[in-house]
């Protein structure tokens, strides 16, 4: 009975999360919020009584549910989009956010030195809080704007998207470095490491992101020409074969000593990028499965927290929140961008979109994994921080977008119950008609689709339109095309007058 009464109520948690990310849009408040907050509701300290306490198994879980989520924003990412913010994101996902914690760790260190005069505070402590802080959720910023019909202009979506993709294997890599220096001087009797020791960073960094982005693109080229050549009988095994691409670009890496979530980020962005059968299936297989992963790890880290305990870490944690916000990000934002071709008002908005996300949180279970002094007060100083930056900067986001001149219309694409699999020869693509399209402002009849290509319907703006011959294509529509490879290659020439 108890193993049944588990899982009704894990089912129930889940049911209440994912329609709480329904009430999420109506606030003006990031879904992971509204997660955290339930787990908290149902903990030990809330009305359910839920006893949960296993920093190991919170790890554990958390480093799969990351995997995964990883490996859906990869998925999701379009090089095209991104490559010409490539530079700029992925040196704030790299220096920024290294500069990021440096900062955040200097000035916990300064701070609590005055808030607790006669404690001493070890700068190491607070530099491992500072590693745990410094990576970003722009994937909550993007659930705010889409809330309410407003995106981004010019360059700025891709660029949050790739840095926010992109610094988590970053700030895991110096959170597991901090632990251990923090652990070494532990057993050195608190004799702090050398300066000139930390220099091993450096090589350290490059060998382990190295190795994780070789085999996690090694892994998604496989993928790629596993799906294009395996033909099984029953076609559920396509997406079974998706989770066997996550958890083996995540573990190879780490066994052979590179950074799993870089791995994981790598192969999804491979995979995302290269056409193979099944692939609009299993892209929204995985971004299912993104999402489920984001409900389960949010709730269990509001399990895992105390609501007394992080009240209790209120004014370090508050202190240190206001710096990030107001001085260690937008310093390692405009740092990172100095040489870029951003104006200012972007890069203001670059460094006040910065949220705190569940990351923080479940990279905040590791010194309590391995045994750091003051592990509990640091989560729930994280937790703390991480819940001031939603509830401070998710709030804020839109105004300040408005007033910078930098929010877009937000183009919905309305829900279509249509399915269609890629096979090996008949794919389904969307195209978008644009001002270089040759068929701009041309009729249907007018067309001469390539032989093996159809039209099956158009979406303009929020409607969908019945193709017919007299139909006039309009620059923004879409086209959802089903043929084979090379006429709907030819169709997105023609009709995007693209590649």
């Amino acid at each position: 009975m108890e193993l049944y009464i588990a899982i009704s109520v894990f089912a129930f948690l889940i049911l209440i999360s994912l329609l709480s990310s329904k009430i999420s849009s109506q606030i003006n408040m990031p879904c992971l919020l509204l997660f955290l907050a339930i787990g908290m509701l149902v903990g030990s300290e809330g009305i359910g009584h839920i006893e949960f306490d296993n920093a190991h198994a919170a790890n554990t879980i958390g480093s799969i549910a990351m995997a995964f989520i990883l490996f859906s924003g990869g998925f999701d990412t379009e090089w095209k989009a991104v490559k010409s913010v490539f530079v700029t994101g992925g040196i704030l996902s790299s220096i920024g956010v290294l500069l990021t914690a440096l900062f955040t760790g200097f000035f916990t260190w300064g701070v609590s030195r005055w808030l607790f005069p006669g404690t001493p505070v070890k700068l190491s402590w607070c530099l491992l809080l500072g590693s745990i802080v410094s990576s970003t959720d722009a994937a909550a910023v993007f659930s705010i704007l889409r809330s309410k019909s407003v995106s981004l202009k010019g360059k700025l979506q891709p660029l949050l998207e790739f840095e926010s993709g992109s610094n988590d294997p970053m700030a895991a890599f110096l959170t597991v470095f901090m632990v251990s220096v923090v652990t070494a001087e532990a057993a050195a009797g608190g004799e702090l490491m050398p300066l000139i020791d930390y220099w091993v960073i450096l090589p350290m960094f490059l060998l382990k992101m190295a190795i994780g982005i070789g085999v996690g693109y090694g892994i998604g080229m496989g993928a790629v020409w596993l799906y294009n050549r395996i033909n099984f009988d029953y076609n559920g095994l396509y997406y079974v074969l998706g989770i066997v691409m996550v958890l083996s670009s995540f573990a190879l890496p780490e066994l052979l000593y590179g950074n799993g979530f870089m791995g994981v980020y790598v192969a999804g962005m491979t995979m995302g990028n290269h056409r193979f059968v099944f692939h609009n299936g299993v892209g929204k297989f995985y971004d299912g499965l993104a999402w489920l992963m984001q409900v389960i790890l949010f709730t269990m880290l509001g399990l895992l927290a105390f609501p007394s305990r992080v009240w209790h870490a209120k004014y370090l944690g508050f202190a240190v929140a206001v710096f990030l916000m107001l001085l260690a990000r937008p310093l390692a934002t405009f740092i990172g961008m100095w040489r870029s071709s951003f104006s200012w008002r972007e890069r203001l908005l670059v460094s006040w979109v910065g949220l705190r996300g569940g990351a923080p949180i479940m990279l905040a279970t590791f010194p309590m994994m391995g045994g750091v002094e003051h592990s509990d007060l640091l989560f729930h100083m994280v937790f703390f921080i991480v819940l001031t930056s939603v509830l401070l900067q998710g709030m804020t986001i839109m105004p300040l977008a408005r007033l910078l001149g930098l929010a877009a219309p937000l183009r919905k694409t309305p829900r279509i119950p249509l399915s269609i699999e890629d096979t090996g020869d008949r794919n389904m693509i969307s195209c978008e008609i644009t001002l270089s399209g040759v068929m701009n402002g041309r009729s249907l009849s007018e067309t001469q689709l390539p032989t093996g290509a159809l039209i099956l319907l158009i979406r303009r703006e929020d409607k969908i339109i019945v193709p017919r011959g007299d139909t006039r294509l309009l620059e923004g529509d879409i086209l959802t095309i089903l043929g084979n490879p090379e006429a709907v290659s030819e169709c997105r020439v023609k009709f995007a007058g693209r590649n």
